[in-house]
């Protein structure tokens, strides 16, 4: 899904990781919410924190992003091909020129029994446009005519080009032609929200309940923070009949060990993205018993660099940091998912970067030099006098990649390294604020183009940066490949913005992710597609 900070969780999982109980025997199996409910239809699933946010234009991470995916349903649906479906829309018209979008809704209905109007979808995205709100995802709206002036404080809200011609009329016109538009409108920032909700309660999407309006498969009837979330299947859904699941049970655990016991007991259908997931150790099993699946998608593991750092803010240090990962010996010795080394910025999965490659893994040689370089720009006469933290959310995964990389660093460059664990959003707080030296996260791709990758380090304070990086020649080249219609000059000016910033080091790619999971046999039709989204709605239960 991608999620605004895309905060892929899990090592051998691509992104984060619920997961699914389905303890036929257990009390809680034939409990949901405090009501009966039939046993065979109730998926448990158990996530690793408490999300950040279940505000479609707030949230920026895929924990967040996979809940909202079954709450809410926007404009259109990516399906299990990739290939976008209606969903709202009843039908969607285009001009010659593409660039107005005209959505016609289908007659559907919010939890609380209001219709879906055009005005909802409009107030949704302004919303989330509005820089009071504080929206770290409101660059993905920008496709958007007057978007990104009325975020930047350089225009108006009128002048956005959003047009509620009548409650079932959405007319949308763009600043340039943007092919992959209607796979946009599937995402979580384009998803509607109930304005008439929303201006009478401010904080409407702080608690479950009957207060928590929605218009996706299923409702947030309870919201027990940091420690479960309970959905059930929603009866004033428009496709309720194509629903299987009668409720989703969502535990909070922050142990891979302890959701992987869970699973091996028979308390977890599902291990694996985007929710909870298969802890390294688990890995060699699974395989032995073939009952794990691997797949290859659109996603990275990074280290982002504080380019305003002590140490960091060097080119130099930063160059030999990035050179200096064994990756293939971290995939192979650590991470054991079948991953690949990331030696660019844009996955191999992406059309027309099947090849790229910047660096060499583990060139310890130019390493060396780039340290000694840095050094002396930095008035450094001992290695050892260097001193950086590796900055990571709680996880066993994450951990150990730390270890290893703190290992290497230590070993092939010999400066000194610590490791800082925090808790998922007191981390987030910390790379937005800039306050680390080295920090991981992930990125999956929000839809599949080379641009979800590329724009996120097109200005300093883009949300999605956390580098503190910019470069005036990169910001124009994404700004060219916008408005650029030709596919091939498009992808060159990708090309020519991904070579900027693999020489300037604000980011070490480390590996690109696959999708790992396993799954209970009697759970159908769960799997994640190329962009690491699970559609609840057409899970089923065969016991």
């Amino acid at each position: 899904m991608k999620y605004g900070k895309l905060a892929v969780t899990l090592v051998a999982s691509a992104a984060l990781a619920l997961s699914a109980c389905g303890n036929s025997g257990s009390e809680e199996g034939k409990k949901g919410n405090g009501k009966d409910v039939k046993e065979e239809k109730l998926l448990k699933l158990a996530i690793m924190s408490e999300p950040p946010s279940l505000n479609p234009q707030k949230a920026n991470d895929t924990t967040s992003g996979a809940l909202l995916n079954s709450l809410f349903e926007g404009l259109t649906r990516v399906d299990d091909d990739g290939k976008v479906q209606n969903a709202v829309a009843e039908k969607i018209d285009i001009s010659k020129d593409k660039l107005t979008y005209t959505f016609t809704l289908k007659d559907t209905k919010w939890s609380n029994g209001d219709t879906v109007t055009a005005n909802d979808f409009k107030h949704a995205w302004i919303y989330g446009l509005n820089p009071k709100t504080a929206s770290e995802y409101a660059t993905i709206l920008y496709p958007i005519k007057g978007a990104e002036a009325f975020h930047t404080g350089k225009g108006k809200e009128e002048d956005i080009a959003i047009e509620a011609k009548d409650d079932k009329t959405l007319i949308v016109t763009l600043e340039n032609p943007t092919p992959y538009f209607t796979e946009l409108t599937a995402f979580m920032t384009y998803l509607p929200v109930n304005e008439k909700v929303a201006k009478e309660n401010p904080k409407w999407n702080a608690e479950g309940g009957e207060g928590y309006v929605t218009n996706g498969p299923f409702t947030l009837s309870e919201w027990k923070h940091s420690a479960a979330i309970t959905m059930k299947k929603s009866d004033s859904y428009w496709d309720k009949g194509s629903v299987g699941l009668d409720a989703i049970s969502v535990k909070m655990v922050e142990s891979e060990a302890t959701a992987n016991r869970m699973f091996t007991n028979g308390d977890l259908d599902f291990l694996g993205a985007p929710f909870q997931s298969v802890p390294l150790d688990a890995l060699p099993g699974y395989k032995k018993d073939k009952s794990l699946n691997v797949e290859d998608y659109a996603a990275i593991y990074e280290y982002k660099m504080n380019t305003k750092g002590k140490y960091t803010k060097n080119e130099n240090i930063r160059k030999a940091l990035t050179l200096a990962i064994d990756r293939q010996g971290l995939i192979d010795n650590v991470v054991k998912g079948e991953q690949k080394p990331a030696l660019a910025m844009v996955p191999s999965a992406v059309k027309g970067f099947e090849n790229e490659a910047y660096i060499k893994d583990h060139d310890v040689e130019e390493a060396k030099k780039a340290l000694e370089e840095g050094m002396k720009e930095l008035g450094i006469s001992k290695a050892s006098d260097i001193e950086l933290g590796i900055s990571i959310n709680t996880s066993e995964a994450h951990a150990a990649i730390a270890q290893y990389i703190q290992a290497g660093w230590e070993k092939e460059l010999g400066i000194k390294v610590k490791i800082d664990n925090s808790e998922w959003q007191v981390f987030l707080d910390k790379m937005t604020a800039l306050q680390y030296d080295v920090g991981r996260l992930g990125w999956v791709a929000d839809y599949n183009d080379a641009y979800t990758f590329l724009e996120r380090y097109d200005a300093a304070n883009n949300g999605n940066n956390d580098t503190g990086w910019e470069d005036p020649k990169y910001t124009e080249l994404m700004k060219q490949s916008v408005k650029e219609l030709d596919e091939a000059k498009r992808l060159q000016l990708f090309k020519d913005g991904q070579k900027i910033l693999m020489e300037q080091y604000p980011v070490a790619p480390i590996y690109y992710y696959t999708n790992i999971w396993v799954v209970k046999d009697h759970v159908k039709n769960m799997a994640p597609n190329g962009l690491g989204v699970i559609n609840l709605k057409q899970v089923e239960l065969s016991k």
